[in-house]
């Protein structure tokens, strides 16, 4: 028995990616959603770890707007109707892909500080400072994802304007191969690699701290956050980057493939994708395990909330 594996593609695009982007989207609004709201309403003081959970929050939830859009393209055959709806789409999940995990950095970087200088006297502590910070993360990129602007409307012009593809397939002036291992350096190895670093950094800080302060468990959280966020990346972050990077060479001229490998590449390639984007959904879990008050507020306007809610349905 053969079986077509240009049909079985199509038939994972339509039955897996489409139903998981619709999933991400359904657990994923609402968490981040809570956490922006709640930042905004709950949060009467902000300290600089609180503008890049913020920051990252809002990031999250403007990507997660774009799974609706993205699994009706599946469930459709990429049938585009707007074109610009397509290449705002793809720009936003990019952006997002390579700002989550800088702003995981900078969390963990503000860990690694306030263990260091508790009494929060370092100049990158500060709200000013991290609101900079924030700002040239979203410049820088924003450059790294601009040329994808260009190779995704070069691509649909060659479509007609009535297909979106994704970026593993798109064709244009720019050198898609050396465009991908790029952003693979610049935007996921080197993160990747600080991130490692804020977690030698932090557990090496609180080796010493235990020396002298016995059984504070608490000092713990930022390192369990700080790798757990490290180890996040590295299982949802590898697999992408790797497959993509191998689908794009796969397609390059001269590159000696045949036809059912090329298919088993981008059928791995396809698994990979809702599997990098999960990230969105997991980053809630962090917000609520950084150890400052955000949690206890949260829960304390939900109670009160609900208390007077309660209140107006009584007869009086």
């Amino acid at each position: 028995m053969v079986i077509n594996s240009t049909n079985v593609n199509e038939k994972l695009e339509r039955y897996y990616l489409s139903p998981l982007y619709a999933l991400e989207f359904c657990v994923g609004f609402p968490g981040n959603l809570v956490v922006v709201l709640g930042y905004i309403f709950c949060l009467p003081e902000w300290q600089s770890c609180n503008i890049y959970v913020f920051s990252l929050a809002v990031s999250d939830l403007v990507f997660l707007c774009t799974l609706p859009h993205l699994s009706y393209l599946y469930a459709n055959e990429h049938a585009v109707t707007v074109p610009s709806v397509c290449v705002i789409n793809r720009y936003v999940l990019h952006v997002n892909l390579y700002s989550s995990i800088l702003f995981m950095v900078w969390i963990s970087m503000d860990r690694f500080l306030l263990i260091k200088y508790p009494m929060r006297n370092h100049r990158l502590l500060r709200p000013r400072a991290a609101l900079a910070v924030t700002g040239l993360t979203l410049l820088v990129v924003n450059v790294e994802v601009c040329p994808m602007i260009t190779l995704l409307l070069q691509d649909l012009q060659k479509q007609n304007w009535s297909h979106c593809g994704d970026f593993a397939s798109l064709e244009g002036d720019i050198n898609p191969l050396g465009y991908s291992l790029g952003l693979t350096v610049t935007g996921y190895i080197l993160p990747l690699l600080a991130l490692c670093a804020f977690s030698q950094q932090i557990s090496r800080l609180l080796q010493m701290q235990e020396r002298a302060v016995q059984h504070r468990t608490s000092y713990k959280r930022p390192l369990r956050v700080v790798a757990s966020a490290t180890v996040m990346f590295l299982i949802l972050y590898t697999p992408y980057h790797i497959l993509r990077n191998v689908q794009i060479a796969s397609q390059q001229p001269g590159s000696h493939f045949h036809s059912s490998s090329l298919d088993y590449i981008k059928a791995t390639y396809i698994l990979t994708r809702p599997l990098a984007f999960l990230h969105s959904v997991i980053n809630p879990v962090f917000y609520f395990l950084m150890g400052d008050k955000f949690r206890e507020l949260l829960i304390s306007k939900i109670r009160n909330v609900r208390g007077k809610t309660k209140l107006r349905r009584e007869p009086a």
